[in-house]
């Protein structure tokens, strides 16, 4: 009885567990499955947050830079351009973050619905054919 029972526990313990590589094939398993049902919100939110940074950007150029700029020029009615609006905020690019120069409207070049009376900024989003997508300060 005694060998029967030597056995028996042979057997368990080479049973016991799971070995690295079956762990490794289990993880492997999962890392794919949140890859595959995670990941296209990740990527999502990632945009809808560029797309905020951009929105709050375009109103920060007409409610902070341009107001500057306008302090700084009393006798020009708009500016040359838009860098010179970035460097009344510190900044050295007028570029959006899908690397494009931003737009700007000034006196009589204001696009339509912007305020008639002063000054726009805008990109083209992240589709500079689709006019949807478009992040406008004015809006």
């Amino acid at each position: 009885m005694s060998e029967i029972h030597t056995r028996r526990r042979r057997r368990l313990r080479r049973q016991a567990g799971m070995t690295l590589l079956e762990i490794m094939i289990v993880l492997a398993i999962l890392a794919l499955v949140m890859g595959l049902l995670l990941g296209p919100r990740i990527l999502r939110a990632f945009q809808e947050s560029k797309e905020d940074v951009q929105r709050s950007l375009v109103k920060k150029y007409v409610s902070e830079g341009y107001v500057d700029w306008a302090r700084h020029h009393p006798t020009k009615a708009c500016p040359g351009s838009l860098q010179e609006v970035a460097d009344e905020m510190g900044r050295n690019d007028i570029k959006d973050a899908w690397g494009r120069d931003f737009q700007m409207g000034c006196g009589q070049n204001l696009p339509a619905g912007a305020a008639k009376d002063g000054f726009a900024v805008w990109s083209q989003g992240a589709d500079p054919n689709d006019p949807k997508d478009d992040i406008k300060s004015w809006e």
